[in-house]
């Protein structure tokens, strides 16, 4: 049965990747930096806003890339010092010499950063993977992080199916369930990946009009990256996984907001309570029209939740 997907696969279904030139003059812009670590990865960051503001480091989350942040740099820029970057195995970062795309990867992906921006203390945010990228660079780093701002966070492995409602977790994107499968890993890279795209993006944007042809393009593009479809097969053997069962959030004791939408259909609303049972020094914002991606879906709202924690630090 395997020989036969691979063959219908190959034959029907095949699509090649994407030059990454190509795809690098349409993504980067003029506030685009790289960065080439001691590995030899090719770490694609920007830092805009307001230089001499407070700094506020973001980590987009699976599939995504530093332009999920974009709406939050054009609301916050001009009061805070914004720097986002490229995970391994995401945008313009893509794949790494090394092959390395898990949480030691993306915590010294981070450091990487943050050492070129020269910045000793900063505030730290994240958005589902990047939220566990967050949350684990703290726990390493707890002197280097003044303040934590989690969106809709993927929590550590211990508390994974507590209070999920599968009804919910049904209606979530399809290719996240199937990237857990070792048979869908064995054809992915041989097939056109746009309707699993197209379907979890709606899903994850909880069906929001933000969801255009380009924002559709965007992730499709730099997904099909060339190397870029390769590393993202090569890193989800355990998709979904996030820290060990040892991890514990209770040694975070910077101020840390919590933002969520009730609506997420990737990592149910629920574990807020459990961030907040956990978690010594938390506020707590929800929003119930939005899903997944908050920031995208209400970058107004949103923002203004992040604005009101800084300034209150």
């Amino acid at each position: 049965m395997l020989i036969v997907l691979l063959i219908f696969a190959s034959v029907f279904l095949f699509e090649g990747d994407i030059p990454a030139a190509e795809v690098d003059a349409k993504y980067s812009n003029a506030e685009s930096q790289f960065l080439v670590m001691g590995n030899g990865a090719r770490v694609h960051y920007r830092d805009q806003g307001k230089q001499d503001g407070v700094p506020l480091v973001l980590v987009h989350g699976a599939m995504a890339s530093l332009h999920t942040w974009e709406p939050w740099v054009e609301s916050l820029g001009s009061r805070y010092r914004i720097i986002t970057l490229d995970l391994p195995a995401h945008g313009l970062t893509g794949a790494v010499p090394s092959g390395e795309y898990g949480a030691d990867a993306f915590t010294q992906t981070i450091d990487a950063v943050v050492d070129k921006a020269g910045l000793n203390t900063f505030v730290l945010g994240g958005n589902s993977m990047g939220g566990g990228a967050t949350w684990r660079y703290a726990l390493e780093n707890p002197q280097r992080v003044s303040a934590m701002v989690l969106v809709d966070s993927v929590p550590p492995t211990s508390w994974q199916g507590n209070g999920e409602d599968s009804d919910t977790r049904r209606s979530g994107p399809v290719g996240f369930s199937l990237l857990r499968q070792g048979w869908f890993r064995a054809i992915a890279g041989a097939l056109d990946p746009a309707p699993l795209i197209k379907q979890g993006l709606r899903a994850a944007y909880n069906d929001s009009p933000v969801v255009t042809d380009d924002l559709i393009d965007r992730y499709y593009e730099l997904i099909m990256r060339e190397g870029t479809r390769a590393a993202i097969l090569g890193r989800t053997a355990s998709y979904g996984e996030t820290e060990a069962e040892s991890s514990d959030l209770s040694l975070l004791t910077q101020p840390t907001l919590v933002i969520w939408g009730a609506q997420d259909s990737v990592i149910p609303v629920s574990a807020v309570e459990i961030f907040e049972a956990t978690l010594p020094n938390v506020r707590t914002v929800i929003f119930d029209d939005l899903g997944h991606i908050p920031m995208e879906e209400d970058p107004q709202r949103t923002a203004a939740a992040v604005a009101s924690f800084i300034d209150s630090l």
